[in-house]
């Protein structure tokens, strides 16, 4: 384990072989490429599936084309298990090359790919095998960037050196949101949705090749040329790192005790609210890409400011107050949100709320792995599908076994279809006439088919998604120096790197899916919030616990 030092008497742990401003500047430039071809897929997700999950039903697309936007996250620990351990034998900087040039040719490719119309199946399939080795390429990434600045350090400064790495993710997605805005208000939203999406991913190629140079420039990281040179590198990192209890523990506290609560509330505050916010809230895209972008361009300073201040107060207290101001704020602000954004629809609900009531055993859930049921076999089945389609909010009533469902919206009954005494086009014909009826009773209590733009709060709501954005810089400011400090320099970029992709790739990539699948099995909109409320509630309990505090730890061995 590292040891301690004293601030006042060791300013610096190594002479540095560069300017510490090349070694920010280039490690962060390269990052936020990184993470800009990475969050393209997300901010695109409505866009792509409708391009290559058109064979399914709407809500079921949605959640695949998520879901496909997860893969990318399911593989990123075996990236980091990969990648790191290539790092702790040979090196930081040539890995990080590596990982920067499969990352970068898998997003220009997914510019050129074939839609579902043009080859069918064959298409979700190579994009979900793009996103897979993007997922190995970060990562291999993020490790090896914190790792190489955090080297080059000064102890005392650890913290803020850091941290430039920790505005990298937001920044690439600022930079991916002020390209998408760039191309969609250049070619229309009609000529954007059919072909103009793919630009993005296909100008990356330039972006690659920019990044690929300027890190060439950089040395190897100080810290590994001494062991290198004194014979003091690992030679079996994974073994080092993970079949040895010490080293393992903290590991497992690192994931539990700090990761998936920094994961869930920056994915929350970045992710979710982006896709809450256009499709529960029916938010037109451009407008809601403007809205996060600024918001992300005034939250964006505080990573540096969390890390300097996790250099002179330690880096557990801000992560952890982060994490406690998400889980106890996350439903006001969300529903503060909806008012903001969507104030017909907020009104709506409260004035004219929607249930259903149907025998449970009459119910399905509104989720379906393959895509192949239209949910019309079930009276309940029938009324739900329609809700889950429209993105509204509605409570479950149980009725007696045997009961035909109905829909409530407000004081108005709707009874739904039975379709075991209808078949075929006659069935067909009940199902349309149900959904023509509900939707005229939803408009006559003040259900809007889209947000108003005319009626958006656009100051609230950026400043509701500044507050989420600032949890983020809390939590996610002085990640990257805390795991660096965790673990030996000699199983550092193996060690850091799992944890860490586990809670970002599995605690918070799988985040949207997850939660928007809540949503539409429960039928309300902000159940999903459970999910990063509790993931979050978990970190603080066992991070005040059990995960030490590492400001003042000295890294070079």
């Amino acid at each position: 384990m590292a040891a301690a030092y004293d601030t006042g008497d060791q300013a610096k742990h190594h002479e540095a072989t560069q300017s510490e401003r090349l070694v920010i500047a280039a490690s962060s430039l390269g990052t936020v490429f990184e993470w800009y071809d990475f969050y393209l897929y997300g901010l695109l997700a409505t866009i792509i599936s409708a391009q290559f999950f058109s064979g399914v039903n709407e809500t079921t697309g949605f959640i695949f084309a998520l879901a496909a936007f997860a893969a990318g996250f399911a593989v990123r620990p075996f990236g980091a298990i990969l990648f790191g351990r290539i790092g702790d034998l040979v090196g930081r900087k040539n890995t990080f090359l590596v990982t920067m040039g499969i990352m970068g040719l898998s997003t220009f490719l997914v510019g050129l790919l074939p839609s579902y119309a043009a080859i069918g199946v064959a298409a979700p399939v190579i994009l979900v095998l793009l996103r897979l080795l993007q997922g190995l390429a970060l990562g291999g990434e993020y490790g090896g960037a914190a790792t190489y600045v955090a080297e080059h350090a000064p102890n005392h400064k650890r913290g803020l050196y850091t941290s430039f790495i920790q505005t990298t993710a937001t920044l690439g997605l600022f930079a991916a949101l002020l390209v998408v805005i760039g191309v969609r208000y250049a070619l229309g939203e009609e000529a954007f949705a059919s072909w103009g999406w793919r630009i993005p991913f296909i100008v990356s190629i330039v972006l690659l090749g920019v990044s690929m140079w300027i890190r060439m420039q950089l040395n190897e990281s100080p810290v590994f040329r001494k062991m290198k040179e004194e014979g003091t590198t690992s030679k079996a990192p994974l073994t080092e790192a993970f079949a040895r209890w010490p080293n393992l523990k903290l590991v497992i506290i690192a994931l539990f005790g700090a990761v998936a609560g920094q994961a869930v509330v920056w994915y929350t505050g970045q992710f979710y609210a982006l896709f809450f916010l256009e499709k529960m809230l029916k938010v037109d895209g451009g407008t809601t890409n403007v809205m996060i972008a600024v918001a992300l361009a005034i939250g964006t300073p505080f990573f540096i400011l969390f890390g300097w201040l996790s250099d002179k107060i330690g880096r557990k207290p801000i992560i952890m107050a982060g994490c406690i101001l998400a889980a106890t704020t996350y439903f006001p602000l969300f529903h503060a949100l909806s008012k903001a954004a969507n104030p017909a629809l907020y009104a709506a609900q409260a004035s004219a709320p929607l249930s259903i009531v149907a025998d449970p055993d009459d119910c399905s859930v509104q989720f379906d792995p393959v895509g192949r049921n239209k949910f019309d076999a079930r009276s309940c089945d029938i009324a739900k599908s329609f809700l889950a389609k429209a993105g509204i909010s509605y409570t479950n009533v149980t009725a007696p076994p045997g009961t035909l469902a109905q829909l409530r919206i407000g004081g108005t009954t709707i009874p739904s279809v039975d379709p075991r005494a209808l078949s075929g086009a006659a069935r067909a014909d009940a199902i349309k006439a149900f959904q023509g009826r509900a939707t005229a009773a939803l408009k006559a209590v003040g259900y809007p088919d889209k947000a108003d733009p005319r009626q958006i709060d656009r100051p609230l709501v950026v400043l509701i998604l500044f507050v989420l954005v600032l949890y983020v810089t809390m939590v996610y400011g002085p990640i990257a120096a805390l795991l660096v400090e965790l673990f030996p320099a000699r199983i550092r970029y193996t060690s850091m790197s799992l944890p860490y992709h586990i809670g970002n790739g599995w605690f918070g990539g799988f985040l949207p899916t997850t939660a928007f699948a809540m949503v539409a099995a429960t039928g309300d909109i902000y159940y999903g919030l459970w999910y990063p409320i509790v993931v979050a509630a978990l970190t603080v309990v066992l991070g005040l616990l059990f995960l030490p505090e590492t400001r003042k730890r000295d890294i070079d061995s």
